[in-house]
């Protein structure tokens, strides 16, 4: 029992297994924001043209069925807000990671041994002898 726990500890405190729960919070608290900038934002003034304050007021009934279909279409707005959102996220973060994958310069020139500044200055000297 002793051993699932610990097998259990070093699951939990891996890097990823951390990176995960931070993202599901905050994804979560993103989340309360996406649906306050579309119900209390976008919505109202898509009501304008719609004659509606709320997709969610949007029904059918079918026989004692009600279909509340703007519960879906509002659903739909908030996932493609969260996923523009996402995207532009992911995208920023590529492009910076971009920057730091870039080669970087080259290292600068070894200096020249010994043998090869003797060897440079009898190459200039017999230039110079044949001129």
């Amino acid at each position: 029992m002793k051993k699932f726990f610990h097998e259990f500890k070093e699951f939990a405190m891996r890097g990823n297994v951390m990176d995960l729960a931070v993202g599901v919070i905050v994804g979560g608290a993103f989340s309360a924001i996406t649906t306050s900038l579309i119900n209390d934002i976008l919505m109202p003034l898509i009501g304008i043209f719609v004659s509606e304050t709320s997709f969610a007021n949007l029904t059918i009934t079918v026989g004692s069925a009600v279909i509340t279909y703007g519960n879906f279409i509002q659903a739909v707005i908030n996932f493609l807000i969260m996923a523009f959102v996402v995207f532009c996220m992911v995208k920023g973060i590529n492009r910076l990671s971009r920057k730091k994958e870039e080669a970087p310069p080259p290292p600068p020139a070894k200096e020249p041994s010994a043998e090869e500044k003797l060897l440079a200055e009898i190459r200039d000297l017999l230039k110079e002898q044949r001129k």
